[in-house]
């Protein structure tokens, strides 16, 4: 007998309701971007991670449709386990993420002497990578 298959993705889920941040009137969040890494960009707000941001988690769900920006409410999983695309520099199990180009994640920089200002930007624990494409990790 093999090794049974784990789905983990519904461990110690937590989901919150952001607005969303707009770029020049339009949303930055479309349905394209379901399942990608977020940022907090304001006040009870979410946008797309960027490349070093802070991970505040993956998009679940947009209300509406895209055609009526300013109106839509996004559901972002804040804790538990999920899986996320990722970008250079790969995380390995074990390492921290932050925010990638493009809504992805990848692994957290090696600090210097000093943390920034509110504190480290790293989140999480990647608890299994799929080569260069994505890794599940735990947020708490």
């Amino acid at each position: 007998m093999g090794i049974r298959d784990q789905n983990l993705e519904a461990t110690g889920a937590v989901f919150a309701s952001f607005s969303i941040k707009q770029t020049g009137g339009v949303d930055d969040l479309k349905d394209a971007d379901v399942g990608k890494a977020v940022t907090l960009t304001g006040n009870n707000q979410a946008g797309p991670a960027t490349d070093g941001s802070v991970l505040l988690g993956k998009l679940i769900d947009l209300t509406l449709t895209d055609a009526e920006g300013g109106k839509r409410v996004a559901t972002v999983q804040i804790g538990g386990v999920m899986t996320l695309p990722i970008t250079t520099t790969y995380p390995e199990v074990g390492n921290r993420v932050v925010g990638g180009a493009g809504g992805t994640v990848r692994q957290t920089p090696a600090l210097t002497d000093y943390d920034p200002a509110g504190g480290n930007l790293a989140r999480g624990t990647v608890i299994s990578v799929n080569g260069t494409t994505e890794c599940t990790l735990v947020l708490n």
